[in-house]
């Protein structure tokens, strides 16, 4: 049944296994319908302020779907590893002196990011044929 309602964006990225996409089309259907923000925040891994008045916070992701970020999280941990252009995005973080949690999350939301666009080129144009420029 999954391989009827998956989709090639859902199997774009090295690491979007049938968990990964179980979980983003039971849980997340507005994937392709939001902006890159909007889909970060509501899966959780935008960065939330904690200000109040004068004093800065720290800014940490929070709230948003846990199962679906869980998937990502596992997602993204295969993608760094397997994916070229995700792990030159991690090690580039990890170079700028990101910590490895802080690296992991990030690449989390460019993968989400990506999987978000090309979602929403497929519900642009159905047939799949290329978009002519």
């Amino acid at each position: 049944l999954l391989k009827v309602h998956a989709t090639p964006a859902l199997r774009s990225s090295k690491g979007m296994g049938p968990v990964f996409q179980a979980t983003s089309l039971a849980l997340l259907p507005e994937l392709g319908t939001l902006t890159r923000q909007q889909i970060a925040k509501l899966v959780g891994v935008a960065p939330m302020n904690r200000d109040s008045g004068q004093m800065q916070g720290k800014r940490r992701v929070r709230g948003g779907r846990a199962p679906v970020r869980v998937a990502l999280y596992m997602a993204t941990l295969s993608a760094v590893r397997w994916d070229p252009m995700l792990r030159a995005h991690y090690q580039q973080l990890r170079a700028r002196g990101k910590l490895g949690k802080v690296a992991l999350v990030a690449c989390m939301r460019k993968l989400l990011t990506i999987v978000n666009a090309r979602r929403r080129d497929e519900l642009r144009n159905p047939g799949g044929a290329a978009i002519a420029a």
